[in-house]
């Protein structure tokens, strides 16, 4: 099978594409620092996700387990965000 086909390989090119986008795309002043604070955590996030579903193999965990570590992600950046947005 060719690299490129395997789904970890694709994760990772939408990994390095989405860091580009972090990066270059809303470090810039294009967007207002709410905007790019917000897009910059929402990214990550979803980064993590991949990372612990691909990487960590817990894409065919039992259901309890998958569920408890995709909540994870979600409940850090919302607590990051509710704490960035009451301290501005």
């Amino acid at each position: 099978m060719s690299v490129l086909r395997l789904r970890a390989t694709l994760v990772w090119l939408g990994l390095i594409l989405a860091t580009v986008v972090t990066t270059w795309g809303l470090s810039k002043n294009a967007f207002s620092p709410v905007v790019a604070v917000v897009g910059t955590f929402l990214i990550a996030a979803v980064k993590v996700r991949y990372v612990i579903l691909d990487f960590m193999e817990l894409r065919t965990a039992p259901r309890p387990v998958r569920i408890a570590f995709e909540i994870w992600p979600i409940v850090v950046t919302t607590v990051i965000l509710v704490f960035w947005f009451l301290s501005r």
